[in-house]
């Protein structure tokens, strides 16, 4: 999958499934330095995935501050061929003052064995068994 700089920072787009509905979501930063994977409640809003008043909230702490989050397990969170069914993804505001739909963390990239090669700008499976 080809990886996109934006003022040096690498992106990618995903597909998210929930509740049996699909969506691309665009502008999503690659982030080693994340443990987990959060996503944009506006953008994952369009899904139905909206907070619930038994939602247990936690807070994420970064470079960036902190923010608070609520969790939902997906359909399948997938990247080209290669995804993982049944994904907790966290979900927040992601206010940072720069246009991102999310933050791919470590949660994914290590479960899927991803290589990120940023001669060619590309995100590849090492696991051949990740098709979400």
């Amino acid at each position: 999958m080809q990886i996109s700089l934006k003022d040096d920072l690498p992106f990618i787009s995903i597909f998210l499934s929930y509740a049996g509905q699909a969506t691309e979501i665009y502008d999503v930063l690659i982030d080693t330095g994340s443990v987990s994977t959060v996503l944009a409640a506006d953008v994952v809003a369009t899904l139905g995935i909206t907070p619930a008043p038994t939602d247990e909230l936690r807070i994420l702490r970064g470079v960036g501050g902190t923010e608070a989050v609520f969790s939902r397990i997906v359909d399948f969170l997938r990247i080209g061929d290669f995804g993982i069914p049944n994904f907790e993804i966290e979900i927040g505001g992601m206010d940072y003052g720069f246009a991102i739909n999310g933050i791919l963390g470590m949660d994914f990239l290590t479960q899927v064995g991803a290589i990120i090669d940023l001669n060619t700008l590309s995100l590849e499976s090492y696991r051949s068994n990740t098709k979400a």
